[in-house]
């Protein structure tokens, strides 16, 4: 299993995310718990669905537990895993390589900063996982990391060291260059909201974990 996509129970933009699932029918699809009320509105099949359903639509859990071809994962309401963190070690249990998550971004702070610990979690495993919205594309990057600006997704690149510093961090191709910076997450503010002006864009960074957020407004 090379891509799956992941379906939480955040808000969701029917239009963006029946986009997105069109330029990647290829992938599967895994509903984590009330992400299966989105698959269900959009006559979507998922291949797994996890969760503990404690507040999810039991009629809809009825309907595809009548579907021999959903495998339905039933996990206990008392956990310390999020759904979607279940979800993510059930791809990643499964081999995948890169993970999309849609609706991680919702109204819950609290749900995303929980969200945001699953790019890490992920990273240790040797995945990429991309959480993406209609306005957000957010995911670790590696240390040597070109950006083609006709791939770019949305008009604004951040970065931001959320485990302490990234060091030696070194961008080219941006409005705003930097060279050989020590970022720290008390002075995000200076990599926040920068465009890329030339055709390829570059990143490079020599020790941490660096957050990219490419946006849209």
């Amino acid at each position: 299993m090379k891509e799956v996509i992941i379906i939480s129970g955040g808000n969701i933009n029917s239009d963006f995310a029946l986009s997105f699932l069109k330029k990647h029918k290829e992938s599967r699809i895994i509903a984590a718990d009330r992400g299966m009320e989105f698959c269900y509105r959009n006559n979507l099949i998922p291949r797994e669905i996890i969760g503990d359903f404690d507040s999810g639509n039991k009629e809809i859990l009825s309907y595809y537990e009548t579907c021999p071809q959903v495998k339905i994962t039933y996990l206990n309401p008392v956990k310390d895993d999020s759904d979607t963190q279940s979800a993510l070690k059930y791809a990643a249990d499964q081999g995948a390589g890169k993970v999309w998550i849609l609706g991680a971004t919702g109204n819950r702070l609290d749900h995303v900063a929980a969200n945001l610990g699953l790019l890490y979690y992920g990273d240790d495993l040797g995945m990429q996982i991309c959480m993406i919205d209609s306005h957000n594309y957010i995911t670790l990057i590696k240390k040597n990391t070109v950006i083609q600006k006709e791939e770019q997704f949305g008009d604004y690149v951040s970065f931001f060291a959320l485990e302490g510093k990234v060091e030696g961090l070194t961008l080219r191709g941006f409005k705003y260059p930097l060279t050989n910076h020590c970022l720290q997450i008390q002075d995000a503010g200076l990599t926040v909201s920068n465009e890329i002006v030339e055709e390829t864009a570059r990143v490079s960074f020599t020790k941490g974990r660096l957050l990219m957020v490419m946006s849209r407004d």
